[in-house]
C-alpha cells in the first residue's frame, strides 16, 4: 500500500514587505524557467524577493527584478543576477490572471520561493496596494490580538497580570 506524503517544501526566500503594502486577494503557484547556476544558487539559499514583480509580456507572464546572486563557484556560464525570468504557468491560469491583472489597481506581487519536490516555485499574488491608513489599522490589529493572545495565556497559566 502506497502511503500518500504531503509535498516537501523548502522555503529558498520570503517577501514579507509585500504582505505589509498590499492586500493579498489570491495566491497562484508557477514554476519557474531557471538557468543551472541559478538552481545552485538557490540551493545554497541566496535569493532577493524584495524588488520583484511580474507582468505580462507577449502572453506569457515574466517576473522582474528577482536577484539571484551569481554562483560562487560558477565558470564563465554564469547568469546575470537581475535577468527576467519566465513562470511556468498553463495556459488556461495565464489567461485567468491576465484578465484579473488588467483591473485598475491590481498588480502580481511575488510572495515567496521555494523548492516543491525538486522543482523551483514562486508563489504569486494577486495584489491591491494598502494605503497608509490600512497598513496602521492592520499593524493595530496584530498588535491587539498579540495582547489579547498573551491575556489569555496568562489566565490559562493561572497568573494574572500585577496590578500597577
Amino acid at each position: 500500500m502506497a502511503a500518500s506524503r504531503e509535498p516537501e517544501r523548502k522555503l529558498i526566500a520570503s517577501n514579507k514587505r509585500a504582505r505589509h503594502d498590499y492586500a493579498i486577494l489570491k495566491t497562484y503557484e508557477a514554476g519557474v524557467a531557471l538557468l543551472g547556476t541559478e538552481v545552485k544558487s538557490l540551493r545554497a539559499g541566496r535569493a532577493s524577493l524584495v524588488d520583484a514583480f511580474a507582468q505580462e509580456r507577449d502572453g506569457e507572464i515574466m517576473l522582474y527584478g528577482l536577484h539571484i546572486p551569481e554562483y560562487a563557484y560558477g565558470t564563465w556560464t554564469n547568469h546575470q543576477p537581475r535577468r527576467t525570468r519566465k513562470l511556468l504557468l498553463r495556459r488556461g491560469e495565464i489567461n485567468k490572471i491576465l484578465d484579473q491583472v488588467r483591473d485598475p489597481g491590481l498588480t502580481l506581487v511575488p510572495l515567496s520561493m521555494y523548492f516543491s519536490n525538486g522543482w523551483a516555485k514562486v508563489e504569486l499574488g494577486l495584489a491591491r496596494g494598502k494605503r497608509s491608513y490600512d497598513k496602521r489599522q492592520a499593524l493595530a490589529e496584530r498588535d491587539a490580538d498579540r495582547e489579547i493572545a498573551r491575556a489569555m495565556s496568562r489566565h490559562l497559566k493561572g497568573r494574572t497580570r500585577p496590578s500597577r
